[in-house]
């Protein structure tokens, strides 16, 4: 599985005579079972992008492939296309609708057209997924905290069995337990299941810890792509772009300034841990 993206380029208001150029020319692949952090400040370009990955939006011009398919080719299935390219909105809670939770996981499978019992099957798995067990099946979304309702909205598009998740700012608002809870599902999610996932944040935490693989956006354009540590050690530029490196990084950069001898290329707290203990091991 593949999603590959040739010269995509996605205008507002092409007509006018102020069009926005919210992609420019953004050629892209995304492989099979890469967890991928996707970054950039308000306006980048970032949000536009993911929602071209499922064919909720066209591109202006060039063409996007999955599975070396034109997506906009004749014959292809654009419902087949978005069950398997799942894609949760920031703030997902706002989807939720139905009275209880199940039926609320069942609402996507059910529109496939899937038999009641295969539906059922789908959204109890679904959630299992997320951690959440049978105790909370009968239960209101709206009797849920911020933390469950977004694991919930997570497992209504998981019941489609996508093969590709992308997550667009799924930490927003939770507080760092309700972070750190939804977080972890997602990483074992891709480790477990061997899941594509592109996650969009504004944390450099986040996806320092999690992704493999780093995109930056700025002005609709890809800037950087490949892995975080090699992404932040543009420290610099990023903070051109409105951007920063984990707090991480500027702490190493800081102890290197002061005769410290480490690893510039740490960016998670874990590895700063190691770092340091080396050095003083070490003196």
């Amino acid at each position: 599985m593949s999603i590959r993206l040739e010269k995509i380029d996605y205008i507002y208001e092409p007509d006018t005579a102020f069009p926005v150029h919210a992609t420019d020319h953004v050629s892209l692949t995304i492989h099979d079972g890469e967890f991928i952090g996707l970054i950039g400040h308000t306006g980048s370009g970032k949000s536009t992008l993911i929602q071209h990955l499922n064919g909720l939006i066209r591109p202006t011009s060039g063409k996007i492939y999955y599975n070396d398919k034109d997506i906009y080719g004749d014959g292809f299935s654009m419902k087949e296309l978005r069950s398997k390219v799942g894609l949760v909105f920031q703030y997902p809670e706002h989807q939720l609708f139905e009275s209880d939770i199940l039926s609320d996981v069942c609402f996507g499978p059910k529109n496939l057209g899937l038999p009641k019992e295969e539906v059922e099957r789908r959204a109890k798995h679904a959630l299992a997924l997320v951690g959440m067990d049978e105790s909370f099946y009968g239960l209101s979304p709206f009797e849920l905290s911020g933390g469950q309702k977004r694991r919930v909205a997570i497992a209504g598009v998981l019941a489609m069995e996508p093969e590709v998740l992308i997550l667009d700012e799924p930490t927003a608002g939770l507080d760092p337990k309700g972070r750190d809870e939804i977080l972890n599902q997602v990483k074992k999610l891709h480790e477990e299941n061997q899941m594509t996932i592109i996650l969009v944040s504004h944390s450099m935490e986040d996806v320092a810890r999690f992704a493999s693989r780093l995109i930056v956006m700025d002005h609709g354009k890809v800037q950087f792509d490949g892995t975080p540590t090699e992404v932040f050690r543009h420290y610099k530029e990023l903070e051109t772009m409105g951007l920063a490196a984990p707090q991480v990084t500027y702490l190493m950069h800081a102890l290197k300034e002061k005769g410290w001898d480490v690893n510039l290329d740490a960016i998670t707290v874990s590895q700063a841990k190691e770092e340091i203990l080396r050095v003083i091991k070490k003196k």
